[in-house]
């Protein structure tokens, strides 16, 4: 019985060192709370390492008019969220971030986006998007996992399952978490891309729907389309897409969208002329050098 009790004492020891651990961050726009134990040196590093991997064997588009256009409104997005974090003291999390887009030659209907803004579209998304204004919504959506830092997060909890056990040894490290810092590095690496493409929470996800659909605002793009898109993509059916990850029911999906319009709208009516313009734009099929 005294060792079941002194069990439940180290459990709640651990649990008290993972809490304090990490910092507390606040997520843009939403204003959620997050504990991360990670830096965001340490995700930056590792996402960039697993991006340089994944571009080697990914076939760029051959398309030159989607290419640009993917270029295009993920630079109009990225000028848009820069221009956010700096009017609101997070100047610094701006500039973690080296933009670069990119279309691939996958049927997927997909597209992600790691930390430190590496975003990567697969040409099967486009027949479904259909015009730059939905193409917004996604990439808005896919930024937005990389701002709110969910990444990070997904990481510090999967460490908080699996290494919480072990960190009794980390707490007498006056560093802090010494070689928990090691795990915590190697667990990322075994989860693989699969950090920063898929496996977001629930309210991850509907946190990246919130931010994504301001963020398209933001750059100029209408955010009415997110209903008809997100439509759109529940016709091509839930294990068509790993954007449907983990996300509530299409009918949720899109009240909490038309929830959140009229705050995106605000946005939207201080957009430019121009990009508002292109949204309106639509996708090329076919391959053009």
């Amino acid at each position: 019985m005294m060792m079941k009790y002194f069990r439940i004492l180290v459990l709640s020891f651990v649990a008290a060192i993972l809490t304090s651990c990490g910092t507390t961050s606040t997520v843009p726009i939403t204003g959620r709370k997050q504990n991360l134990l990670v830096s965001d040196e340490q995700v930056l590093s590792l996402s960039n390492q697993q991006y340089q991997e994944y571009m080697k064997s990914a076939k760029a588009s051959t398309n030159a008019t989607n290419t640009a256009m993917v270029k295009r409104v993920g630079q109009n997005l990225a000028s848009a969220v820069v221009s956010f974090l700096n009017q609101n003291g997070l100047a610094a999390d701006a500039q973690n971030y080296a933009w670069e887009f990119n279309l691939v030659q996958d049927k997927q209907v997909n597209a992600f986006c790691m930390p430190g803004g590496k975003i990567v579209v697969y040409e099967g998304l486009l027949p479904v998007t259909q015009d730059e204004a939905s193409l917004a919504i996604v990439l808005g959506h896919e930024i937005a996992h990389a701002v709110a830092k969910h990444s990070a997060e997904r990481l510090s909890n999967e460490y908080k399952k699996q290494y919480g056990a072990q960190l009794l040894g980390v707490a007498t490290s006056a560093a802090g978490l010494g070689e928990g810092t090691s795990q915590l590095i190697a667990l990322g690496t075994s989860l693989g891309s699969s950090l920063w493409t898929s496996g977001f929470s629930r309210k991850q996800e509907s946190e990246a729907d919130h931010m994504g659909l301001i963020f398209a605002a933001m750059a100029g793009y209408d955010p009415q389309v997110a209903t008809t898109f997100w439509q759109r993509m529940a016709a091509q059916g839930s294990g068509s897409s790993s954007l449907f990850s983990d996300h509530p029911s299409d009918a949720t999906r899109i009240k909490d969208i038309q929830g959140w319009m009229p705050e995106a709208l605000k946005y939207y009516k201080g957009g430019t002329k121009k990009a508002a313009a292109k949204s309106t734009k639509t996708f090329h099929i076919g391959t053009k050098k």
